[in-house]
């Protein structure tokens, strides 16, 4: 897979098309590029993907902070994974937002020639939204490409959705996010220095730094799987999202801290990510470190059981 920074700088004889958002490359995401892809290995035409950052809506409704399920590098390498050749990670704009649906169609049709274009049902390009399915097909007519409109997929009686995923991380269902993404959620960081007050109690704890603009749960304590850069080996842990009340009276951002269970070294300036497993509980203020201690022990117990499981199941799916 490629991945590509400007739509300016491919140029394609011939290809399969999906234009959209894609943030998270849930299962209905999955869904569209799958048969695109299979469409395009079956005529012998790269599959291609062209997506935007900022999303669209950041740009034209000022969506806030903590808003992407995934960054720019994380969906392109998801993408690689469902087995699209290129990625094309186009800047969103002022300017962008003002183009035509029809000024947008030729300028893809000039550059990537597509002969199939895969959408959503609710899909539309161009200023105003004017690019919708019905649109696209009578330009499919009179430019020379095929359109194919992709069904969305359904969970629990509901369209599979980004806003879907990030409604359930707002309410800390990870189990429910993992199962729109078809995989865990994952949040990854640089371990940066904190106040010290986990290894003063004996259970020292790895901060992690995030990116701004990158969605987590809900606040909360959690049982996760962590992974350090440059280690193949998952590592169990119990991690705290939250603005850790019981010693922090100001504290008003929220933290991710987490304690790897059975590890020893030195993680400061280190890449980790944390795979979420399970929800344990919600963040609480307790009287005094010895009653925050004893609710840690039981949080331990509970997410040694919870992980030890998931990954007995993982390496069952592996052999």
């Amino acid at each position: 897979m490629q991945h590509i920074r400007d739509l300016a700088e491919l140029a394609l004889e011939r290809c399969d098309l999906t234009i959209g958002s894609f943030d998270g490359v849930h299962v209905g995401h999955q869904a569209l590029v799958n048969k695109m892809v299979a469409h395009a290995r079956q005529n012998n035409n790269p599959a291609v993907v062209l997506t935007f950052f900022p999303h669209p809506s950041v740009i034209l409704r000022g969506r806030r902070p903590a808003f992407y399920i995934t960054r720019p590098e994380e969906k392109a390498e998801l993408l690689g994974e469902q087995g699209v050749d290129y990625v094309i990670t186009q800047t969103f704009d002022e300017q962008l937002s003002q183009v035509t649906a029809e000024d947008f169609t030729e300028r893809l049709l000039r550059q990537l020639h597509f002969k199939d274009l895969w959408i959503g049902e609710d899909f539309a390009l161009g200023y105003n939204r004017r690019g919708n399915r019905n649109f696209l097909a009578e330009e499919g007519k009179e430019l020379g490409f095929q359109l194919h409109v992709v069904a969305p997929v359904f969970m629990g009686g509901e369209v599979v959705s980004s806003t879907r995923v990030r409604e359930a991380l707002r309410s800390g269902d990870v189990r429910r996010v993992q199962s729109y993404l078809g995989r865990p959620f994952t949040l990854a960081g640089t371990v940066v220095s904190g106040a010290g007050r986990g290894k003063g109690l004996g259970i020292p704890t790895a901060n992690l730094e995030i990116w701004e603009q990158r969605a987590y749960p809900r606040s909360g304590v959690y049982a996760c799987l962590a992974r350090i850069e440059g280690a193949s080996e998952r590592w169990k842990s119990v991690t705290n999202i939250g603005i850790r009340p019981t010693f922090e009276n100001n504290q008003s951002e929220a933290v991710v801290e987490a304690h790897l269970l059975d590890f020893d070294g030195d993680l400061y300036g280190k890449r980790m990510e944390l795979e979420f497993a399970a929800r344990l509980r919600d963040e609480r203020k307790f009287s005094d470190a010895e009653a925050l201690l004893s609710r840690i022990s039981r949080d331990i117990h509970r997410a040694r059981a919870i992980l030890e499981s998931r990954l007995e199941a993982d390496h069952d799916g592996d052999v």
